[in-house]
């Protein structure tokens, strides 16, 4: 079982991703009330090694000596990547070994104030960055961020980023209703995407349990009401995974690639299904196992039972 990389998975917006995953559960500048990883555990905006940038090297050398190659590969996980002082190495490392696949950095933007930051990711293909309000109010309330993190400067990173960035930005707006979407925090927004300025502007809404008791997706039909409210012409609604005929990237070592994906986020068993490639019966006798001997949680949710792992890390 790998420590730091996961999958790889089927990703809404990139394919078969293999992740790779720099920050200990659940490690974070934001403690969003939506995130399916859990509640921060340490709240910070302090860049540090937060595991060794070593043992990442190894298991990728390892992954690409005895796997298929990935569509993509994507920072990600359970904490935010760009806490980790030395991703801009890791990003290095894997353009000079597999310089033909893509890179994108799945990041909430916190830090893009820093320039160190801003010219570490430098290296990547798409930065994948989040904002989900543009008040205060809507930013303390669903993103819950550190203390001294202030959204002036947070939306301004953005624009420096996209100033200095030439690869493509896929910016991702996460709307919960009571939380964001009044039309005050959405005129906001709108005005931080002219200036911004990202290839493509990506509205989601919840899927998988999120930190906070009674949160509730926004329909479709809202989402397309955002959309039509904004009139801007790179706004998409991401749409669920879709089925895969070619799945010559899926994993072989059926449990631990269970286990490496509830470890970070929980999914029902049709998640699983789509993930692996391999029915659901077959993993059913693994997700018994599992649950019997303790390791894995349930919950039940509108969409289903949710597994997931108990934190060992």
């Amino acid at each position: 079982m790998y420590k730091h990389l996961f999958g790889p998975v089927p990703s809404r917006r990139l394919g078969m991703s293999l992740g790779v995953d720099l920050i200990p559960h659940k490690i974070c500048s934001f403690n969003c009330v939506y995130c399916e990883c859990g509640r921060t555990t340490n709240l910070t905006s302090e860049r540090k090694e937060y595991v060794p940038v070593d043992s990442v090297l190894k298991e990728l050398k390892h992954f690409f000596s005895n796997n298929p190659a990935p569509e993509y590969i994507t920072f990600s996980g359970a904490g935010e990547p760009t806490l980790h002082s030395h991703i801009g190495d890791v990003l290095v490392f894997l353009k000079k070994n597999w310089p033909h696949i893509p890179v994108a950095v799945l990041t909430n933007g916190s830090l893009f104030s820093d320039p160190d930051v801003r010219k570490e990711l430098l290296q990547a293909d798409v930065v994948l960055p989040s904002l989900d309000a543009a008040t205060e109010r809507s930013f303390r309330k669903i993103s819950r961020p550190v203390r001294s993190l202030k959204l002036e400067s947070y939306i301004q990173g953005l624009i420096d980023f996209r100033k200095e960035f030439q690869g493509k930005i896929w910016l991702e707006i996460f709307i919960l209703p009571g939380f964001n979407d009044d039309i005050d925090n959405l005129n906001a927004l709108k005005e931080s995407l002219l200036k911004i300025k990202p290839e493509r502007i990506q509205l989601n809404t919840l899927d998988r349990p999120g930190t906070v008791d009674g949160l509730r997706a926004v329909s479709r039909t809202d989402l397309e009401r955002i959309s039509n409210l904004w009139g801007l012409r790179n706004v998409e609604i991401i749409a669920p995974a879709t089925e895969r005929e070619d799945a010559k990237s899926y994993r072989t070592d059926v449990e631990n690639a269970i286990r490496e994906t509830l470890l970070r986020r929980p999914c029902t068993i049709h998640d699983l299904e789509r993930i692996l490639g391999i029915h659901m019966n077959e993993i059913n006798k693994y997700l018994g196992v599992l649950e019997n001997s303790g390791i894995i949680n349930t919950t039940v949710q509108e969409r289903g039972v949710f597994y997931q792992l108990k934190n060992s890390r």
